[in-house]
């Protein structure tokens, strides 16, 4: 359960804001309802959401293995104890340098093209290959999250497929693996459902198959009036489907998905203070000292994100656009959003902001990245901040 109004204030009032805060007792409960609906599945949790060291390890305590888009990820995930076995590997656009160097880590590696799986076994990069197929599925909350369809630029399509098979045969590589994802922040069984009986009808095309990865996209809410993703419903038609596949074609296989926000958005809070406050003929602007190079996610995708005065709980409600202090006119958390007039020096909590969130964070306009701290299941706060640029390679 979320904490209260009197626990991020007396976090904003010792650490001083901005002020990213992660509750450990929310992540570990989203770690056991993936591991409670889907029994038979490998996590591997999407570190680009959020990678902070801290929240890593409490990941992989859990039982969840990791996934990672770059060698500083690889690296990073290697440094806080994710084994091989638990990791996988995923990107488009790779140097050859770069998918050698992800190779002879000895992870898992999904092959984004045709190009890549040239490379693969021109250089001998191991017998066994797993491809991220673009099958023409797609969801998300924004255009720019969607990650299958034909305006997507990730993986390989259906109709090339037949040509993968004839770089296997040229290399003599074996495909072992296929991969999807089909993008972030869905909330729709539905579309989860179809994505997986898809994806699973693709596998009878590939007969060596022993691993069938199905990507990520679990959604949280953020705007009033989403509904939780029914998590329950999606689980048990997994496991329906993934008997019947293992029936069927008379041989096991191993699943995994990758869940990276549905594990720790709505465990993070960032907290900003009003510092300034203005009126023009459209707007009342509460400024806050924090902008979007702290959380990107408005300005980029028009994301909703809840905002809480921790400072005052009752008045009357009037139309207020959150600013930002970075120079730019987009800089914004909100706009015209109802809430209690706030006045300078309140706390503001801005919700659901543990994914993507501190992971996107800038120093654009030379501000300082703001501190990161978690909340332990003991009530204590522990200041976690982290410097990404020590593992960016």
């Amino acid at each position: 359960m979320k904490k209260g109004t009197d626990a991020l204030t007396n976090v904003a009032s010792a650490f001083g804001t901005p002020v990213y805060v992660y509750e450990q007792s929310v992540i570990e409960n989203q770690c056991q309802k993936l591991l409670k609906y889907f029994p038979s599945v490998a996590f591997h949790y999407a570190m680009k959401a959020n990678s902070n060291p801290e929240i890593l390890k409490g990941i992989r305590k859990q039982g969840i293995g990791v996934e990672a888009v770059s060698l500083g990820e690889l690296s990073l995930a290697k440094s806080v104890g994710f084994k091989k076995k638990d990791t996988s590997f995923t990107c488009a656009s790779l140097t050859e340098e770069e998918l050698c160097a992800a190779a002879q880590t000895g992870v898992r590696v999904h092959l984004d093209s045709l190009t890549q799986l040239e490379t693969w076994g021109r250089r001998a990069l191991g017998r066994e290959v797993s491809l991220r197929l673009n099958q023409g599925i797609g969801a998300g909350h924004h255009a720019h999250v969607i990650t299958g369809g034909p305006h997507s630029k990730f993986g390989i399509t259906l109709k090339d497929i037949p040509e993968a098979k004839r770089i296997a045969e040229k290399y003599g590589l074996s495909i072992t693996g296929i991969q999807q994802h089909i993008g972030s922040n869905v909330l729709s069984a539905d579309i989860f459902i179809k994505a997986m009986q898809t994806l699973l009808k693709t596998a009878e095309a590939f007969p060596e198959l022993t691993h069938i990865d199905f990507g990520g996209g679990l959604g949280v809410p953020y705007a009033p009036g989403e509904k939780q993703l029914p998590l329950q419903r999606v689980g048990k038609e997994f496991v329906a489907m993934s008997k019947a596949f293992a029936k069927k074609h008379g041989r096991e296989v191993s699943f995994a998905m990758e869940p990276g926000r549905f594990i720790v958005a709505e465990s993070g809070s960032l907290l900003v203070s009003v510092v300034d406050v203005k009126e023009t003929s459209a707007h009342l602007f509460a400024g806050v000292n924090s902008g979007f190079n702290q959380l990107i996610r408005h300005a980029m995708y028009g994301s909703y994100h809840p905002i809480e005065n921790l400072s005052r709980t009752r008045g009357t409600k009037t139309a207020i656009s959150i600013a930002g202090n970075v120079c730019e006119s987009g800089d914004l958390f909100a706009v015209g959003r109802p809430m209690i007039r706030p006045e300078i020096g309140d706390f503001l909590a801005i919700r659901n902001a543990g994914a993507y969130g501190f992971s996107m964070a800038s120093n654009f306009n030379m501000h300082a990245l703001p501190h990161e701290v978690m909340i332990l299941g003991s009530g204590r706060v522990k200041d976690i901040s982290f410097s990404p640029s020590n593992y960016a390679l």
